[in-house]
């Protein structure tokens, strides 16, 4: 997307009565913090949404104390575009939204609450995106650096904004900044420049935003793209396409087989990590309480990261021992009588539905399904056709699923569901003893459920309504 439609500040800016429209106060933590950022700098505010006061009760409960000039709830008003000095759009705003135009066309400076984070921050920064495996990435590194005795942050897409707390940010401290595809293709106009970039993946994602795969790939790039040569880029060398992105930065790759370049390795279930001169070899899967091939392959990215900012061994060993899995990645949230009901909620392409599959070895219950992305579903359900014990197919994606299993001669009992309630109780009664029922979509949430979580916790709900049940 070219630069000039996302107009941004080159300079910070003094927010003292400044008139600032945040369109899109959301649920994810951005919103939110910059709006408390902006009130505490002497900004008035007006927060836009087209949600009612209801479904952003938790966002508007968070800044209740704060002097806010006006919330225009469920609807959007040119005057709060026309009128503004600045404007703060939600990732989820596409750039070419017309209140944006008429925002431009009056003059005023459009940004988000990364860029105002980006503009701001003193402390060094590790940047993690990647198709799929970029929040749990992103944690794992946070936690590793934590356990090496660094005062260290974590936020962005993650759901945790930072905004609020940059004053804090000193020159020494590590921000570890999950960075979405949207994110990145607002931050190019700054050119960042990351410390440390981290790429766990690239595979199609989020074409109906972006358009084409080739503008997806430019949105992930940015990244890496500005990097200086004393920057470093770690990257996954077993993905053909993500290896050949370009970068002045120093490379460090990942890897499930040995090589001779500096990198981290998968050797068996240890990890080898090399700086060019010498090798460190630890038993990763020891010490890893993820499950999957996919976790373990996050887990030498993050080890990697932190090895390379100085993180020792040892470090590496608590902090993985002591790392809790993040909520709707492979979660085990209920166990009734002998089966286990596991929430991946945030599975919202087929590559990380491939990668949950690969985690068990038992028979699996599959819902999957969701809001439609404009990617091919041909190759995904041949695949839960032959892996899946039955599948339970949901949203805007379910019939298209349904007529590439009927074409294919599926084996795998499967039928479409016109909710959520129904899919899990149809699961659970042909789950047997022994059996994984495993919430994991390959689709976004957006038919049914404002995002993952509230598709994730619907989920769990209904597990855990099952008498009998056992919370994981």
């Amino acid at each position: 997307m070219p630069s000039s439609i996302f107009k941004v500040m080159k300079t910070r800016m003094d927010y003292q009565g400044k008139r600032v429209t945040v369109m899109g106060l959301g649920g994810f933590g951005g919103g939110v913090g910059a709006v408390q950022f902006l009130a505490a700098r002497g900004a008035q505010v007006t927060i836009a949404d087209l949600r009612s006061e209801t479904e952003l009760a938790e966002s508007l409960a968070a800044i209740s104390d704060l002097p806010i000039s006006a919330f225009h709830l469920g609807e959007h008003r040119a005057a709060d575009f026309s009128n503004a000095d600045m404007i703060v759009a939600s990732p989820a705003v596409p750039r070419t939204n017309r209140f944006l135009k008429i925002a431009r066309d009056a003059g005023a400076v459009v940004t988000s609450e990364m860029n105002l984070f980006w503009q701001h921050n003193r402390g060094k920064v590790v940047a993690v995106t990647g198709s799929n495996g970029k929040s749990t990435t992103a944690a794992l590194i946070h936690a590793l650096l934590t356990a090496a005795g660094r005062r260290c942050y974590l936020g962005g897409n993650i759901g945790r904004s930072l905004l609020p707390l940059v004053a804090e940010i000193a020159s020494d401290d590590i921000v570890v900044l999950e960075l979405s595809s949207f994110q990145l293709e607002d931050l190019a106009p700054l050119h960042p420049q990351p410390d440390v970039a981290v790429v766990t993946n690239f595979t199609p994602n989020h074409l109906d935003r972006h358009g084409t795969l080739e503008a997806y790939r430019q949105a992930k790039q940015n990244i890496v793209a500005w990097q200086r040569s004393d920057q470093l880029a770690i990257l996954n060398a077993d993905d053909t396409d993500l290896i050949q992105w370009p970068t002045p930065a120093r490379r460090l790759i990942v890897s499930a087989q040995p090589h001779d370049k500096p990198g981290i390795y998968r050797e068996g279930d240890d990890a080898v990590y090399f700086d060019g001169c010498a090798a460190q070899r630890f038993p990763l899967a020891q010490w890893l309480p993820l499950p999957g091939a996919h976790n373990f392959q996050n887990a030498l990215a993050a080890a990697g990261c932190a090895i390379s900012l100085g993180a020792t061994l040892t470090a590496v060993e608590a902090g993985l021992k002591s790392f809790q899995a993040l909520p709707h990645r492979l979660q085990l949230v209920a166990e009734i009588d002998g089966r286990q009901f596991y929430d991946d909620s945030i599975a919202t392409t087929p590559e990380s539905v491939v990668a949950a599959l690969q985690a068990f070895t038992a028979p699996i219950i599959l819902l999957a399904g969701g809001y439609d992305k404009g990617i091919d579903l041909a190759d995904f359900a041949r695949l839960i056709g032959m892996r899946c014990k039955a599948i339970a197919l949901l949203g805007q994606t379910g019939e298209r699923l349904q007529t590439c299993l009927q074409a294919e001669g599926s084996a795998a009992d499967f039928q479409r569901f016109g909710n959520l309630e129904e899919a899990v109780r149809w699961c659970h009664a042909r789950a047997t003893q022994g059996d994984v029922v495993l919430l994991s979509p390959g689709c976004a949430s957006y038919d049914w459920f404002r995002d993952f979580r509230e598709r994730g916790n619907a989920f769990t709900s209904l597990v855990n309504n099952y008498s009998g049940c056992k919370a994981g």
